[in-house]
């Protein structure tokens, strides 16, 4: 694998105030699993149903990092309302940590998020019971909720055993992969491109009080210059190449994952070396909707 400099090809709503950086710059490697991916309703409609009241609650995860971040915040986790479906059980959602975990995720603050989150909470409720198999599934607006394991294999990469300040989510979706990163990074902002999906984010996330978490509207493409830079940045669209405006919006040392490609897409680890350059990494293979300007 050589390192070798080169330029990236390439306002926004409202949030905190702080310039972005310039760069441009790339090296490779490569290695191979298929998934499937994007970022589905939820327990608003559950409670407008007359389903159960929601309560505060603490997540039922192992003392870990990502625990200590919960407590740190003095926040309340996840919420978990009871349900009858014995395929959306704590049992389930364990077995699915499991699995992620036997396909090669070993970073335990992640396998703890993933157990910590409920997945079903997020999608409709006709889809809950798939909630816990490892595949995307529709939220509507040609978009999906992604494939458990490839949520965490992108954020244990992206986190590469350190700790997390700010991140920056492009593609809210359902909410659920923010809700994930909220509990392995300090501050996490969301950004969603399609107005229907970020009202059912904030309406999914409304409940959770999740109080790390920043959703926006608007054009993921752009970024966020006004809370840059980030640690980290992870993609849950593909585009042909990564914007230059989000690699200028990582911190030095920062890292971005993303899906890459049209047809043929792969798992691409991008690190800021320098003020001026980058380096790129190729890992598995992966299927993501397409990464798109503007908004809708």
């Amino acid at each position: 694998m050589t390192d070798k400099p080169r330029t990236f090809p390439l306002t926004l709503d409202s949030l905190a105030g702080k310039p972005v950086r310039p760069g441009g710059g790339q090296s490779l490697a490569q290695s191979r699993i298929a998934t499937p991916q994007t970022a589905t309703q939820n327990a608003a409609q559950n409670a407008a149903r007359g389903g159960a009241p929601y309560h505060a609650a603490t997540l039922p995860i192992a003392p870990s990092r990502a625990q200590a971040i919960a407590n740190e915040r003095a926040q309340p986790a996840v919420l978990s309302p009871p349900r009858q479906n014995p395929l959306v059980s704590e049992a389930v959602r364990r077995a699915m940590v499991a699995r992620i975990a036997k396909q090669g995720v070993k970073d335990q603050v992640v396998l703890d998020a993933m157990q910590a989150v409920p997945r079903h909470l997020f999608m409709d409720e006709a889809l809950a019971s798939q909630a816990y198999i490892d595949a995307s599934l529709p939220i509507g607006h040609h978009q999906t909720i992604s494939q458990p394991y490839i949520v965490a294999r992108m954020i244990e990469v992206m986190r590469q055993g350190g700790n997390l300040q700010r991140v920056l989510e492009i593609g809210t979706g359902c909410g659920y992969q923010a809700t994930v990163l909220s509990l392995v990074a300090k501050e996490v902002y969301s950004i969603e491109r399609i107005r229907p999906l970020h009202e059912l984010a904030k309406a999914n996330l409304r409940p959770l009080r999740v109080s790390n978490l920043r959703l926006q509207y608007g054009d993921g493409m752009l970024g966020l210059p006004q809370a840059a830079p980030f640690d980290g940045i992870i993609l849950a669209a593909a585009g042909l190449e990564v914007p230059q405006a989000l690699l200028e919006q990582l911190a030095p040392g920062g890292r971005l994952v993303a899906p890459v490609g049209a047809k043929l897409q792969h798992l691409q680890l991008i690190t800021r070396v320098g003020k001026m350059e980058w380096t790129s990494q190729t890992l598995e293979d992966c299927h993501f909707v397409p990464l798109r300007p503007g908004t809708i």
